[in-house]
C-alpha cells in the first residue's frame, strides 16, 4: 500500500472513532421500515433483545429496535411496542426509570406491551400475565387496553451477575434452558401491527 492510501485508510479509521457515541445507539434497522414503529426493550440477558427484533419481524420489519440503556429518543415515532425482562417481578430499573422520565413523548402512542420471563420453566398463566402485565407494565407505560403477551424466556448463566448466577444455579440444578419461540414472538408482532391497520 502506498502512502497516500494508507494516511487515507488511517484517516477514515479515526475518523470512526471520532463518532459521537448518541450515534452509535443500539438501535436495530430491519430491511424495511416505515420510520413511524420503534420497540424499546429493557433485558438483562438479552432475550428480550432477541423477542424485540422477532416482533419487528412479525411487523415486516416496519419497527426500529432500541435497547433503553442507549436512552433512545421516541419524540418522532407515532408508534411505541415496550417490552421488559422480568427479574425478581419487575422490568430492570433503566426502563422503569425511562418510562417515568418520558411520559409525555410515549402518551397515546403505546401499541404493544410485552415481558420476558423464565418462570421457572411454567406456562405463563392470567394471573401472571395480569401482575407483569396488567398491573406492572401497562401502569409504567400508561398504556390501556392494548395487545400484550408474556413470553417464556431463557437463562444463560455466563451473562449473569456472579451472585445473581449463584442464585439461579441453586434453583436450575445447574440447568440452563431456552424457551423463547421465535414463531410466538412473530405472530405478538403481527397482532400488533394487525391491531392498528384493521
Amino acid at each position: 500500500m502506498d502512502k497516500r492510501s494508507f494516511f487515507k485508510t488511517s484517516m477514515v479509521a479515526l475518523g470512526g472513532l471520532l463518532i459521537p457515541r448518541k450515534m452509535l445507539a443500539l438501535e436495530y434497522y430491519p430491511a424495511t421500515k416505515n420510520g413511524e414503529w420503534a420497540i424499546l426493550y429493557g433485558t438483562w440477558c438479552g432475550s428480550t433483545r432477541d423477542a424485540s427484533v422477532w416482533i419487528s419481524e412479525g411487523m415486516n420489519g416496519i419497527a426500529n429496535v432500541f435497547d433503553v440503556r442507549e436512552n433512545p429518543d421516541l419524540s418522532k415515532y407515532k408508534h411505541i411496542v415496550i417490552g421488559g425482562a422480568i427479574r425478581a417481578g419487575v422490568v430492570p430499573k433503566e426502563l422503569q426509570t425511562y418510562l417515568e422520565n418520558n411520559k409525555s413523548v410515549i402518551d397515546g402512542k403505546v401499541r404493544g406491551l410485552f415481558a420476558v420471563c423464565g418462570n421457572m420453566k411454567q406456562p405463563v398463566n392470567q394471573e401472571q400475565h395480569n401482575r407483569l402485565i396488567n398491573n406492572h407494565l401497562a401502569k409504567l407505560a400508561g398504556a390501556g387496553n392494548v395487545p400484550s403477551k408474556v413470553f417464556l424466556g431463557r437463562i444463560t448463566f455466563g451473562l449473569m451477575e456472579p451472585d445473581v448466577q449463584k442464585q439461579m444455579r441453586s434453583m436450575m440444578n445447574n440447568e440452563e434452558y431456552d424457551n423463547l419461540k421465535r414463531s410466538e414472538c412473530l405472530d405478538f408482532g403481527r397482532e400488533v401491527f394487525k391491531s392498528i391497520n384493521q
